[in-house]
């Protein structure tokens, strides 16, 4: 079946990635000159990586939301709204709200064992050396590849379908406007578009969710949505559901999604750097509330998304406004997204088409800006300033930083035209990311947390972990369909064995590998104390700065550092609690 027409033009979809993203450029452009004129804020390599350390709570929520919300965040959850019925919103939305909430006790052990901590990685070499450096940062880096390319595959397929832009067009263009305001305000800039994209998703989604339920001319009440989705499952009844419906929760393929997204988002919280980055910016007392409030504020975001629009599609599906009318929607238009702009166009015609686009194009810019910060901070301290030049200041790494999310853009841009040639969507990704990266989750975990896991442990799980989890994968896929093809390897039972296989092989591994190598550590965790803060004086000084404002400064961090930790140790305290609990 040919897809349907874009319900806008191309003009509008080019006028909306870069007026947009440009627009925001602009605005960070210019807060940047406001904030060096009357702040004295100086971007050296610390405030371009850190934001200061000095983020509040209500700005580090919204941080955590806007980057929590990819185009997957929408996209995928109206897609498995679509497939699964009721239940699948909030197992999206359950599955991968608790890393957030639970992330917030490592924010905080963090914050206190490496206060001048830049990445995760540095607390890895810091307490094993290189070899488990170089370990973690490749599944670091494999984490923010893995969640860059959803975000522009997931992206561009909306663009495409909406606007007619092509695709490759779409993929190229997208971050350019996020790289030229994130290269311009670094870390900060990160936090203060999330806190506006974040405001502009609200009023997108809880407009749809109105027109859903209150006032559209074609669904306008829960009680016409509801009649529609019981004459839709007479028409095409949802294998594994009970009696087919899809307003049922006992729905088998949905608690399988639900194991499979909990496990990959394990992986794609505590292995990006980016949620680190956020918890390192954060004031010491505003890190363990900003990363509470944050992943309760989120849950809304996919769960109203999908039951808006996930539903509506399966209502509207037989009307003839629907853009597949008089077919269904096909397996890989569902996995590409599509569920959520067919349904913003069926019901809210153009309008729907162009919020739709500026909705996701929000989201992809918010939590790609920040995968970028990312991954130019890895490349900076871990890389480049670990192994090429230690004895790096400030406007060399400022340059490096600029250099490696230059770099790292047109690497993600390249590679998405790759997969999207070769018919890889965002939808497989998502669910192959848990795959290759959660056999490295709990050796992360457990090098904050626990002072007996050893070099060799924390070293050998991960790769071995992943080892398993993709023979687990491909052998599952093979006996279940008999041949290797996109579309067995990115089904149920395969992604299935893949994730768990790797979340939990550790499991096993960790133990073992301390058992055979040497016993336990018996870490002190002073090592991690001694990770040491950029030289910026170089920066500093040639931006005029008064000398003796830069002393005072220094001297105030060091005098409020014990209170500091003090007040970090009630919230380790509240944390630890909280996790318990949950």
């Amino acid at each position: 079946m040919s897809s349907p027409g874009p319900a806008l033009s191309q003009g509008f979809g080019y006028g909306i990635i870069l007026g947009v993203g440009f627009g925001f450029a602009l605005f960070m452009i210019l807060l940047s000159h406001i904030l060096k004129r009357f702040n004295n804020e100086v971007q050296t390599s610390e405030m371009f990586n850190t934001a200061g350390r000095t983020m509040k709570s209500g700005i580090v929520a919204a941080a955590v939301v806007s980057s929590w919300t990819w185009a997957a965040t929408l996209l995928q959850s109206s897609g498995v709204c679509y497939r699964y019925g009721v239940s699948g919103p909030f197992w999206y939305a359950s599955g991968a709200t608790v890393q957030i909430l639970l992330f917030a006790t490592l924010a905080i052990t963090l914050k206190k064992r490496a206060p001048n901590a830049h990445t995760f990685l540095e607390v890895i070499r810091a307490r094993y050396g290189t070899p488990a450096h170089l370990t973690f940062t490749v599944f670091g880096l494999v984490t923010n590849v893995l969640v860059s390319l959803m975000l522009i595959a997931g992206g561009a397929a909306t663009v495409n379908a909406l606007t007619g832009v092509h695709a490759v067009a779409a993929i190229f263009l997208m971050p350019i406007p996020v790289v030229a305001y994130t290269f311009v305000g670094g870390l900060k800039a990160a936090f203060i578009t999330d806190y506006v994209h974040g405001v502009v998703l609200f009023i997108i989604i809880i407009t749809f969710a109105l027109t859903t339920y209150a006032t559209s001319d074609v669904l306008g009440s829960p009680s016409a949505v509801y009649d529609l989705l019981v004459e839709a499952a007479r028409r095409h009844p949802v294998e594994g559901n009970q009696d087919g419906s899809y307003l049922t929760m006992r729905s088998q393929g949905g608690v399988i999604f639900f194991v499979i997204n909990i496990v990959g988002n394990f992986g794609t919280v505590f292995l990006d750097n980016g949620y680190y980055n956020k918890a390192i910016a954060a004031h010491p007392v505003h890190a363990l509330p900003g990363y509470i409030m944050g992943g309760l504020a989120w849950f809304a975001i996919p769960w109203l998304t999908a039951t808006t629009l996930g539903l509506a599609a399966l209502a509207l599906e037989s009307n003839p406004r629907f853009p597949t009318f008089p077919e269904r929607m096909t397996e890989s238009q569902v996995s590409a997204g599509l569920a959520l702009p067919y349904a913003a166009v069926a019901l809210l015609g153009k309008g729907g088409a162009a919020a739709t686009l500026i909705l996701v194009f929000m989201a992809v810019t918010s939590a790609f800006n920040s995968e970028l910060v990312a991954t130019s901070s890895i490349f900076t301290y871990d890389i480049y300033r670990t192994y090429v030049n230690p004895a790096a200041r400030g406007k060399r790494l400022i340059y490096t930083s600029h250099v490696c999310m230059v770099a790292y853009a047109a690497a993600i841009c390249c590679i998405s035209i790759g997969l999207w040639y070769n018919g890889i969507s965002m939808g497989f990704l998502y669910l192959l990311m848990g795959v290759l990266i959660s056999a490295a989750v709990i050796p992360a975990t457990l090098t904050l947390l626990w002072s007996g896991q050893n070099s060799w442990a924390a070293t050998l799980s991960p790769i071995l972990g992943t080892s398993c989890a993709v023979v687990a994968w491909l052998v599952t896929a093979s006996k279940t369909c008999g041949e290797l093809t996109v579309e067995c390897t990115g089904s149920n039972d395969p992604m299935l064995a893949g994730n768990v296989t790797a979340l939990l092989s550790p499991v096993v591994f960790v133990p073992l590998f301390c058992f055979l190598f040497g016993g336990l550590q018996r870490y002190d965790w002073k090592s991690m104390m001694q990770i040491r803060k950029a030289d910026d004086h170089d920066v500093l000084q040639s931006s005029g700065l008064d000398a003796e404002a830069q002393r005072e400064a220094e001297r105030a961090d060091q005098q409020t550092f014990d209170e500091e930790q003090r007040k970090l140790n009630k919230a380790y305290r509240i944390a630890c609690v909280a996790t318990i609990s949950m």
